[in-house]
């Protein structure tokens, strides 16, 4: 892999532990100023954020141009999706609810070249942006500079979990632990933090391990973030813009001595 303007998929299969920021809001503006304030990667929601294929566009630009790696999060089996955010520019994708082999090898035949997937040629914006002037360069390393993750969230996927880390072609495996917590309490807590969702993490840590696959996982806040890294965590999702916005407000708010509405209860977001 020689391709110098991608460097995710690098820096992880290294060993590096990466912090990436996390943008629902719509606006390019806003995961660009996020991307120059420091985080290695800033991921673009378009699953349960607002982020569509334009705004997903207007926005992997900017993102590159302030120094951090595009990264995607697909809507559920959208994987047409997962190979066009490829050909503007994402260097990585991750889709959610990955629960057996049959949606493991989709999302691989959409990720990846021939012949480990059977993904579409039509790069020439993600060369562009990368500063690759040849695109037969980048055909030859796509596979090896472009991360497919799948997200384990469920059941079903922990039932199938060593035929998924296993696959050819995935190349980490992305904790969802809110819907992880819904999904192990049959739908009677939402508690990242619960004793199921911590066993299930260590039977993570471990597939991803013996099949050298890179182990990621969104943290609502920078204390589990850190806590995640402790465990074995590599590539971390923490917070995102909502929170950084409304933290920043509410940060002023009390240097002026005002409460916030959030502290207040009446905020109709839920809490940072």
């Amino acid at each position: 892999m020689s391709a110098p303007g991608f460097s995710l998929a690098r820096r992880l299969r290294a060993g590096e532990t990466v912090y990436t920021a996390w943008c629902a809001l719509p606006a390019p503006l806003v995961a660009e100023y996020v991307a120059r304030e420091g985080f290695t990667c800033v991921v673009l929601d378009q699953q349960h954020g607002m982020y569509e294929i334009a705004s997903t566009v207007a926005a992997i630009g900017p993102v590159r141009h302030a120094g951090a790696s595009p990264v995607v999060r697909v809507p559920l089996n959208d994987f047409a999706s997962a190979s066009r955010v490829l050909d503007v520019g994402a260097e990585a994708v991750i889709a959610p609810m990955i629960n057996n082999v049959e949606l493991a090898r989709r999302f691989v035949g959409v990720m990846k070249y021939p012949p480990v997937g059977e993904r579409s040629w039509g790069p020439a914006r993600a060369a562009a942006l990368a500063g690759i002037a040849d695109l037969k360069d980048y055909t030859r390393d796509a596979n090896d500079m472009t991360l497919a993750l799948a997200m384990i969230e469920t059941r079903e996927a922990l039932d199938n979990l060593s035929a998924i880390a296993g696959m050819e072609g995935i190349d980490g495996l992305f904790v969802g632990p809110f819907d992880l917590s819904i999904a192990l309490s049959n739908g009677a807590v939402l508690d990242p933090y619960s004793k199921d969702v911590d066993a299930a993490l260590d039977v993570i840590l471990a597939a991803a391990a013996k099949h050298k696959k890179i182990p990621g996982i969104y943290c609502a806040n920078a204390e589990a973030g850190l806590a995640a890294a402790k465990c074995g965590f590599k590539f971390i999702a923490v917070g995102g813009d909502v929170a950084y916005l409304r933290a920043g407000a509410a940060a002023q708010l009390k240097a002026l001595n005002i409460e916030s509405k959030s502290a207040t209860g009446k905020s109709t977001l839920p809490p940072i």
